[in-house]
């Protein structure tokens, strides 16, 4: 069966630049999605402790600590998880080209 994601038509040299190619990026794109997140979760405890009037205004009904911890943090992340899919993946196919 021929499979179109087979790369075994290139050398073993050529497969180990490919794929080294794929995963430098990928893990760049990691990092940076990592640091978001970190910075997302670091983010609030500072802001509580270095912005305690603003971190505790009201808007809707609820401290500005709780909307983000509350609400806003899972959709953050639903949001960061998509893009990095969605940018993996677009690597992914700009690769494909080349085997």
């Amino acid at each position: 069966m021929n499979d179109p994601h087979e790369i075994t038509h290139l050398s073993e040299e050529e497969q180990e630049r490919l794929l080294g190619t794929v995963m430098r990026e990928q893990m760049g794109l990691s990092l940076k999605v990592a640091a978001v997140f970190i910075l997302l979760l670091v983010g609030l405890p500072l802001g509580n402790f270095y912005l305690p009037d603003l971190m505790g205004s009201k808007v809707g009904g609820l401290t500005l600590t709780w909307l983000i911890l509350g609400i806003l943090f899972y959709p953050l992340t639903w949001v960061l998880s998509y893009v990095f899919v969605k940018q993996s993946e677009s690597i992914e196919h700009r690769h494909e080209g080349e085997f």
